[in-house]
């Protein structure tokens, strides 16, 4: 049942099924699953690229602590510092050169210039012989006040405390490691740098908000514009975060200082949705793709096969009204090919059985009767150059004998030219003959023109035997003197030169005359007229012999023209001499 109802189905609703089933539905699905992967692996892999950056950052943001907090120890841990601060000094002057001798070497050693992490350093003590001054500073009863001063003595020594100063952020250390003299109170506090922080939030790779936390929960520094944490009033549970956003977390629990401290990050789905639009613009070109290529191919194949049937089954009707029409065969090989052969194998055929005896007699007749109209014209073309020799022949008799012997010899010279053209049996003559020819044409030329014509010939010896298409040069020599010399004021040159080309192997006929020459539109005209092969124009003698070069060469001769308008014209014929030897031996 399912055979008998493909049958019935129409060719071009079997190719649309097949496609369907075949190409389409296969690609949506396969579309579909493959975005579904890829969405997934892009939101895994941009959490990923999330936690590294995060950490990253955090981890930098620890290392401008642990910086700074490595300076403290070192104040921490000084003898010779404490021990400087805790003397009772007799003078300023005793301790200005101790603090030029000891303290300053110290506090440049480890300014902002050294550590990008400090802004600036301070030491505090309550020792009344200490100037304060530079970096150092006394312990006043207004420093005493302050809120960071009495939650930096409630914590033990040795460790140092991260606390806001003001509008910035200090790390303070506690300096009673050793007692001396008296024990001053003495505490140094490391301004820390906000910008460097700043700017590492800035230049971190995370995409999205960063939020640096003390312990309270509130904002120390951010890459957020807007928010003013400058002032610490600023909490991170106060903002009014976007919905659908994606946070990450570093706390710091690996120091004492930052024990409670913590970086937050929060980022816009939107980020992570962008380069699944991305993957899914992608995924649409590449669908497109699939549908496109299949379908053109699908289509390609329908209309092949589809339109040549309805091609043949077109001509098999025409058939029944007895027009037998072939099939124009373009000898494809499928099956369609090879039922359209042997349709018009069958046509040719019938109509060969129609066709009446008569009819190809009448042809063969009509034939015989163009052939021998040809011959007829063959034989009085031969006869019109006998009856011309003989003319010139007597002409040149009564010339001589009435004593005009320039007249006779020119008359001689038109007497062999067409002694030559009766005598010349084949199609190939020698160089020698050739220009033998040539010679006598512009003798007769310089016997009509007087002497406004001189002409130079040079021939290379090894040339003189060689084989060359009968007539080929002359109507080249006819034009130069005609259409270059005769409308010419000055006198004229025509140089005509047959050398061997030695290194290309052909053989160069060049003329060169100093006529009238052409311009630059009328000599496109002559080589267009040249290339035409369905009229002689008024030019038929050099176009017959270009034609003729072309039918002995084909492609294997060059022909070159310039001219200049005024100055003159150069023609240039270079024959391969393999191939005119070759003829020349097949027409002998």
């Amino acid at each position: 049942m399912g055979k008998l109802h493909l049958n019935h189905m129409r060719l071009r609703d079997k190719w649309l099924l097949m496609y369907v089933l075949s190409v389409f539905i296969p690609i949506v699905l396969t579309n579909v699953v493959f975005y579904h992967v890829t969405t997934t692996n892009i939101k895994n892999q941009k959490h990923r690229d999330a936690s590294v950056a995060i950490d990253k950052t955090g981890s930098e943001i620890q290392a401008l602590m642990d910086e700074a907090a490595g300076v403290s120890y070192i104040f921490f841990s000084d003898p010779l510092l404490n021990e400087t601060l805790d003397r009772d000094y007799r003078s300023s002057l005793d301790y200005i050169e101790v603090y030029q001798n000891t303290l300053r070497s110290m506090f440049d050693k480890y300014n902002e210039s050294t550590y990008q992490s400090i802004q600036r350093i301070e030491v505090y003590s309550d020792n009344k012989t200490l100037l304060a001054s530079g970096s150092m500073e006394y312990i006043s009863d207004t420093v005493r006040s302050t809120a960071w001063y009495k939650e930096l003595m409630n914590v033990p020594a040795p460790n140092p405390v991260l606390l806001r100063t003001g509008d910035t952020l200090s790390l303070l250390q506690r300096l009673d490691n050793y007692k001396y003299y008296n024990g001053h109170e003495k505490f140094v506090k490391i301004t820390l740098n906000m910008g460097t922080f700043q700017q590492r939030l800035r230049n971190s790779t995370f995409d999205g908000e960063l939020y640096l936390l003390n312990r309270e929960g509130s904002i120390i520094s951010t890459n957020v514009p807007g928010v003013d944490w400058k002032s610490g009033s600023a909490s991170f549970s106060s903002l009014s975060l976007r919905e659908k956003n994606l946070y990450y977390e570093v706390p710091y629990t690996t120091r004492s200082y930052l024990n409670g401290w913590s970086l937050h990050g929060t980022m816009n789905d939107k980020v992570v949705l962008e380069e699944v639009r991305k993957s899914w613009k992608f995924l649409i070109y590449l669908a497109c793709l699939n549908f496109v290529i299949p379908s053109i191919i699908i289509i390609a194949m329908s209309r092949s096969i589809h339109v040549r049937l309805v091609r043949i089954l077109r001509h098999m009707k025409k058939v029944k009204n007895q027009n037998f029409e072939e099939i124009p065969d373009e000898e494809y090989r499928d099956e369609i090919g090879q039922l359209t052969a042997e349709f018009n194998r069958m046509t040719s055929r019938i109509r060969s059985l129609i066709d009446d005896v008569y009819i190809a007699d009448i042809q063969k007749k009509d034939s015989e009767l163009k052939q021998r109209q040809a011959q007829l014209h063959a034989l009085q073309s031969q006869i019109n150059p006998h009856f011309m020799f003989n003319v010139l022949e007597t002409v040149r008799m009564r010339s001589l004998m009435k004593g005009e012997g320039e007249t006779a010899r020119i008359i001689q010279h038109m007497a062999k030219i067409f002694r030559k053209s009766i005598s010349w049996g084949r199609d190939w003559v020698s160089v020698k003959d050739e220009m033998e020819l040539i010679e006598r044409f512009l003798e007769i030329q310089k016997y009509r023109f007087g002497d406004k014509l001189d002409y130079r010939i040079t021939v290379d010896p090894a040339a003189g035997d060689l084989s060359i298409p009968k007539m080929t040069l002359l109507p080249f020599v006819e034009n130069a003197s005609i259409h270059g010399i005769e409308t010419s004021p000055r006198k004229g040159l025509i140089v005509i030169g047959i050398a061997i080309d030695r290194g290309s192997g052909e053989l160069v006929f060049s003329i060169r005359d100093n006529g009238v020459g052409m311009r630059a539109s009328k000599l496109n005209e002559i080589l267009g007229y040249l290339q035409e092969e369905d009229s002689m124009g008024d030019r038929v003698g050099m176009k017959n012999a270009y034609y003729r070069l072309r039918m002995w060469f084909g492609g294997n001769f060059r022909f070159h023209i310039e001219s200049e308008e005024d100055i003159g014209t150069f023609v240039s014929i270079r024959l391969p001499l393999e191939t005119g030897e070759a003829a020349w031996t097949e027409s002998r």
